[in-house]
């Protein structure tokens, strides 16, 4: 069979031998269209989850074509037999906003070490120069590497409890949003450490080193922020 006839193959062809209107108004691309809307969560989890609805609404306009009802009828039918996507999405939701956790979770948990070994390595770069960090960088260093550490063990400690522990304990209900927070904290330690490591680049002998440890913190910050803020959304969205 060729790629187009593929293509025109449908639900009701194969249930009964109608074939299901490519039309842009078609109910169930309107209804996947309006849940994925509302959902949020990591890309693929969402893609994923989105596309188990859509094959539990075709399954059920095949079985309404089977009983003998036209595509539009049968269309209409799986629509209100699934609910609205506002009633629906709460119950998808859950299932995203941990995953969302568990992605800012490994962000912070992969990113924030390595954010400070750069730091380290700046610090004794800097000690073994005649040129010293000014007291109170080296006290801003130490509060950042001290956030930074704090959030990645606690994004172990997520990772942890919303693994195989989530088997036997209940997943506390304020979790994804301490993630979010934490996950955000250690973002803007990132930041604050990206900018000083530039500007450190400036003074310092090893500027080559300080500068590629200031585009890490960076590059880290970006990928970090950008985990957290989706989290804050996530933790905010009702669940069941």
């Amino acid at each position: 069979m060729s790629t187009g006839a593929g293509m025109e193959t449908s639900i009701g062809a194969a249930a009964g031998g109608q074939k299901r209107p490519a039309t842009p108004s078609d109910p169930l691309d309107a209804y996947v269209a309006a849940l994925s809307d509302v959902l949020r969560g990591p890309t693929r989890a969402k893609a994923r989850l989105v596309a188990e609805i859509r094959d539990g609404l075709d399954d059920t306009v095949a079985a309404h074509i089977r009983a003998g009802l036209p595509y539009e009828r049968a269309a209409e039918l799986a629509v209100r037999d699934f609910g609205s996507p506002d009633h629906l999405a709460p119950t998808f939701q859950h299932e995203l906003t941990i995953a969302q956790a568990r992605h800012t979770a490994r962000a912070a948990a992969l990113t924030v070490p390595f954010a400070v070994v750069c730091w380290l390595l700046v610090w004794t770069a800097s000690h073994d120069s005649a040129w010293q960090l000014p007291r109170t960088t080296s006290l801003l260093t130490v509060h950042l590497v001290g956030v930074a550490a704090i959030a990645s063990v606690l994004a172990a400690a997520t990772l942890t409890a919303t693994g195989r522990l989530a088997r036997w304990l209940p997943t506390p209900h304020r979790l994804p949003l301490a993630v979010a927070w934490t996950g955000t904290a250690a973002s803007i330690a990132m930041a604050i450490a990206a900018l000083v490591l530039v500007t450190l680049s400036v003074v310092v002998t090893n500027w080559p080193l300080a500068v590629a440890a200031g585009a890490f913190a960076a590059a880290s910050h970006a990928v970090v922020a950008s985990s957290a803020r989706t989290c804050r959304q996530c933790a905010r969205l009702p669940v069941t």
